[in-house]
């Protein structure tokens, strides 16, 4: 159990792809996973992708309990989301602020699909499928952008909505994501 560094925006390595996971059953596996969690709640993050700590691996984390950060934000359980893949359920966009543990002290307003199914697998293996919306279905899209290589800035349309969170936000306590 360790809290891990984790990359910032300008590291290759979150430019590239990530890989499927195929050894479920693997201790390196199970460890990455608790370190995922480990950094995430120790940074107070709803999301974290195995890139963002140097892990080319197709794995991502979320959970919103009571963050401080997102009180207005619906619960997301922790969930391990492995070889995920999404669909949208409408082409409905909506932007939302967004920011990123590895594009610290920045807020960008990003459009996503306010609904979607993703599918992929649990920790263990097992078949996971769910259909969300709102927040749970942004902190997913954020995420599973990360093993893709893209960063949340690669998807603002405007970069007049783009900047430092207390210039943004000023007087708010916003951290990043």
């Amino acid at each position: 159990m360790a809290v891990r560094d984790v990359l910032k925006m300008g590291d290759p390595r979150l430019l590239e792809p990530a890989r499927p996971v195929e050894d479920f059953a693997s201790i390196e596996l199970a460890q990455l996973i608790v370190d995922m969690r480990d950094t995430m709640r120790a940074l107070n993050g709803a999301g974290l992708a195995a890139p963002q700590i140097g892990v080319g691996l197709q794995v991502v984390i979320f959970e919103v309990a009571s963050n401080p950060r997102y009180p207005d934000a619906e619960r997301v359980p922790f969930t391990v989301l492995v070889n995920p893949v999404l669909t949208p359920l409408s082409e409905v966009m909506e932007e939302g602020w967004e920011g990123c543990l590895s594009v610290p002290g920045m807020r960008g307003l990003v459009p996503r699909h306010v609904a979607l199914r993703y599918q992929g697998f649990d920790a263990a293996g097992q078949p996971l499928d769910r259909s969300v919306e709102g927040f749970h279905a942004r902190v997913v899209q954020h995420e599973v952008d990360h093993l893709r290589g893209i960063l949340y800035p690669m998807r603002i349309r405007d970069l007049r909505n783009f900047g430092f969170t207390d210039t943004l936000f000023p007087g708010q306590t916003l951290q990043d994501d």
